[in-house]
């Protein structure tokens, strides 16, 4: 069951070094922090001055951050309408099992609603079964037929 003392509000540009914070926590959790090369300035142009940029709600409860979901729209030709990616949804260790992921997930089902989107989709590393046992547990279907593709950005450069 969703935690209903979970406030979640829209990112501000002051949110920046809280969420690179918190972007840094769950690299770590994942075992990626050698690969978040993201600074505050980047950051701060890509959330909050790029029209077209990804948003972010910030969870707390009593004034304490628990957590932040980044998101932005992508698009199902096959739906022939708009969806949504999570790029990252993480609360933080001392606020797991709470409630506030579910809380979380529920708030971005409400703007998929209201946005008449046709999906919500995210990735889960393999490795992180408690994650997936609840994708599973509130519905969510895991697409074991696809394979993930990645060019970085030296990729992109390359001739």
């Amino acid at each position: 069951m969703a935690n209903t003392s979970l406030i979640l509000r829209c990112a501000h540009v002051q949110d920046t070094v809280l969420i690179l914070q918190m972007i840094r926590e769950l690299a770590e959790f994942e075992e990626l922090l050698d690969q978040v090369v993201a600074d505050e300035e980047t950051l701060k142009n890509s959330l909050f001055f790029d029209p077209k940029g990804p948003e972010v709600l910030i969870g707390e409860e009593n004034g304490k951050v628990v957590g932040f979901v980044l998101f932005f729209h992508n698009f199902s030709t096959f739906l022939g309408k708009k969806g949504i990616y999570i790029e990252d949804l993480y609360v933080r260790q001392e606020y797991r099992g709470k409630g506030y992921g579910e809380a979380i997930l529920q708030e971005i089902c409400q703007i998929a609603k209201e946005r008449n989107c046709g999906r919500v989709e995210w990735w889960v590393l393999d490795w992180n079964e408690r994650a997936i046992n609840f994708y599973k547990k509130i519905g969510a279907i895991p697409m074991s037929d696809w394979t993930v593709f990645r060019m970085t950005e030296e990729a992109i450069k390359a001739p």
